[in-house]
């Protein structure tokens, strides 16, 4: 029996019985037993995660370190729980923290690519995989999923998350949550999920990483929270702080938002760890002093655990002798994080199967899994005269930096994938058609044009040509943002050469982030653009590109023409100048024009008002038609569902999946609302000339949002509602909530 387990049952429950706040389950009680044990030097321990292995196994034996990161061998996991299970005075297990972002070993596409499929089910099977394959080597919680509304695709970051749209982002995350928690925490298949970064990093200025962020607290509430105060709702484990500050005050020191909105407004009661020592960051803030100031206001103002500062380990106990941390904010703490130890069934189960990793790592199944996810994560943004599939040619030349790239086609936080098991485009390519080879460059950032004229006479012996062009892994993710969005390089070049040889040209983007591809666009006749689709990613795009699947990605983010147009996103708020589709661009303003000659609408007179892509966007090798929409009544009481059903049609002659999207628009409020809100989606499979009734069930409830007195209300008046297979398209009805 282990050593915690004989001192629980020694110790005993009647002290707390007669106590108001006595626990009132198993798992608290046995909280309240071990707590009641530990020395105010143990409790601090707990507080405390390292990154490293074995190496720590002496601070596991005194009680100095909670939780450790970043070691995923099984062996030396085993040693530093061994440390502290067997070696310390109560033998508290070790919890072994990871970013397993999107897979383990086996890779799924990036979350950008993940949201792009608008499919939560395959995403939670994606999860799923991830938790089996880290718990098999030790890993028994995670840093994911992001929630981060991004809006700005300089911001590497967005890889990491779902892009624009809170809708899109809780529904996501949800599917994320589950998938790595399971039904029961305490199965060693499953891990804690951490919702992060809380909150608003996404929105930092200028999309560099960091950077400030100036967002109003009603926006916080009606954008930035949602997918936080859902994914927390379903019992997402633990929640991470974030590096940017809120109102000049950082995340990680911020009282309103870790105690007053998450334990005391949302009642929520996971655990709290800050980012990789976003404590001490608050002295470059000019927030702390020094580290020892860090200590105190991170503790106070509701954090658990402490990632790699130093400063609680070091600092915490001479602040509760001198007053200005109480013991019972340390205590709140340990019982957040020796709660969770024990809903994880660490406590019974503290150690890892050593040779357990060798069953489950790369699967069969889990690499059906990661196919699939890469097949649907897929957007053809152009098929110019049905180019694609390429079901007809036998001869085709590859080329391009990404077509052969089993690291980079991975992406950014895939710490822990091989790239040998990778199958990229050219060796699944290969299987289907008679391959021409040639790279012409030899990796995104190459410049050089040297090898263009093999790449161009290559081109006029194909039958088509497949340029395959991009971002490596390392151009996007974390402290990775870009001012320039267009391809690195000389990529643009090669495809304009490639084009030159007259032969059909597709194009294919690997890539981070939204680029913008506008004048890459004309050199081709058809463009399928994956986020970084992972291991599976090559036989993925292979099926696509042949035929045997058919493209069904839609856009989590609106694609920019030109980078001078970020922040842009579709559910902006209504403007006073609205723009009306008039535009005078740049080179058509005439010589000594008025002022107010352009019509004072909201447009770049470089790039217009419009993006090169809208939200939701993404053909098919079909065509769908929508029916018009017809709603079951016109008025509503905020109690009632809205029932919205519409005929969608299959006219074309393959079998097709559409994302149908559902967007309503509250047309005045008490405070000015967005021009148009994702409220639903369905996938809808129909065979060719097949004809389906789809509805949707939307509560009028779920038309609320935080009104002129900060009240969470639905408001009464005037609604618009569409749907459609993009952000931009479809005819709206109208209906009245009473």
């Amino acid at each position: 029996m282990n050593r915690i387990i004989r001192n629980i049952l020694s110790v005993a429950v009647l002290a707390l019985a007669g106590c108001s706040s006595a626990p009132q389950t198993e798992t608290d009680r046995k909280v309240e037993e071990l707590l009641s044990q530990m020395t105010l030097h143990e409790k601090i321990g707990q507080m405390n995660q390292l990154s490293g292995g074995a190496w720590l196994a002496d601070q596991a034996a005194k009680g100095e370190v909670g939780s450790i990161l970043n070691c995923v061998d099984p062996a030396e996991i085993n040693a530093v729980q061994r440390a502290a299970v067997e070696e310390s005075r109560l033998g508290i297990p070790i919890l072994v923290a990871r970013d397993v972002i999107h897979g383990f070993r086996t890779i799924f596409p990036i979350p950008l690519g993940l949201a792009s499929t608008f499919d939560p089910e395959i995403v939670e099977e994606g999860a799923r995989v991830a938790a089996v394959e880290a718990t098999a080597s030790g890993i028994r919680w995670t840093f994911s999923p992001m929630l981060d509304v991004a809006r700005d695709p300089r911001w590497g970051r967005v890889a990491e998350g779902s892009g624009e749209d809170p809708y899109l982002d809780v529904q996501m995350g949800l599917a994320m949550v589950r998938g790595y928690q399971g039904e029961d925490l305490s199965n060693p298949a499953s891990m804690a999920a951490c919702i992060k970064h809380f909150v608003g990093y996404g929105a930092a200025e200028g999309g560099r990483d960091y950077n400030s962020t100036m967002i109003s607290e009603r926006s916080l509430r009606n954008t930035y929270f949602p997918a936080f105060k859902a994914t927390a709702d379903a019992g997402a484990a633990t929640l991470m702080t974030s590096f940017n500050e809120i109102d000049g005050i950082p995340s990680t020191g911020n009282k309103w938002l870790l105690k007053d909105i998450l334990r005391d407004e949302w009642g929520w009661d996971g655990m709290v760890v800050t980012d990789w020592n976003s404590a001490g960051e608050m002295i470059a803030h000019g927030f702390s002093n020094d580290l020892k100031h860090t200590a105190e206001q991170s503790v106070n103002a509701g954090v658990d655990m402490d990632m790699m500062s130093y400063g609680f380990i070091q600092y915490l106990e001479e602040l509760v002798k001198e007053g200005k941390v109480s013991e019972a904010e340390i205590d709140r703490a340990v019982r957040n994080i020796l709660k969770l130890k024990f809903d994880l069934g660490l406590f019974e189960n503290p150690y890892v199967d050593e040779t357990a990793s060798a069953k489950v790592d790369y699967a069969p199944a889990h690499l059906e899994a990661a196919k699939q996810s890469a097949v649907e994560s897929a957007i053809l943004l152009k098929n110019e005269g049905g180019v694609l599939p390429l079901d007809k040619a036998k001869t085709i030349l590859v080329t391009g930096p990404l077509a052969d790239a089993p690291y980079e086609q991975m992406g950014t936080w895939a710490f822990d994938g091989q790239q040998e098991h990778t199958v990229t485009p050219l060796t699944a390519l290969r299987q289907e058609y008679d391959v021409i080879w040639e790279p012409g460059l030899a990796y995104s950032r190459d410049r050089s044009t040297k090898e263009f004229a093999k790449v161009r006479n290559a081109a006029s012996r194909a039958e088509a040509a497949v340029v395959f062009v991009g971002e490596e892994a390392i151009l996007s993710g974390e402290a990775h943002s870009l001012s320039n969005l267009n391809l690195q390089g000389a990529q643009s070049e090669l495809i304009a050469e490639v084009a030159k040889a007259g032969k059909p040209v597709v194009v294919v983007v690997i890539a981070g982030r939204p680029l913008t591809v506008e004048r890459d666009l004309d050199n081709c006749d058809a463009m399928l653009y994956s986020f970084h689709p992972g291991t599976m990613g090559g036989p993925a795009l292979a099926d696509l590109i042949k035929g045997k699947a058919n493209p069904s990605g839609k856009l989590p983010m609106t694609f920019l023409r030109d980078a001078g147009q970020a922040p842009f996103y579709y559910n902006h708020n209504n403007l006073g100048r609205p723009n009306n589709g008039t535009e005078t661009l740049l080179y058509d303003i005439p010589i000594a024009a008025g002022q107010t000659s352009l019509g004072c609408t909201s447009y770049y007179l470089d790039t217009g008002y419009g993006p090169l892509f809208p939200f939701g966007y993404g053909l098919s090798y079909t065509s769908f038609k929508y029916g018009n929409p017809v709603l079951d009544k016109g008025e509503y009481t905020e109690d009632d569902v809205i029932r919205v059903s519409f005929e969608l049609k299959n006219t074309g002659m393959r079998e097709g999946t559409e994302v149908v999207q559902l967007y309503v628009q509250d047309k005045v409020g008490s405070v000015v609302r967005p021009v148009k809100e994702l409220k639903g989606f369905q996938r809808v499979t129909l065979a060719p000339g097949e004809t389906r009734t789809v509805t949707f069930e939307l509560p009028v409830s779920d038309l609320a949002f935080w009104n002129i007195d900060m009240e969470y209300v639905v408001e009464k008046g005037d609604f618009n509602l569409w749907v459609a297979g993009d952000s931009a398209s479809g005819e709206p009805v109208s209906f009245e909530v009473i």
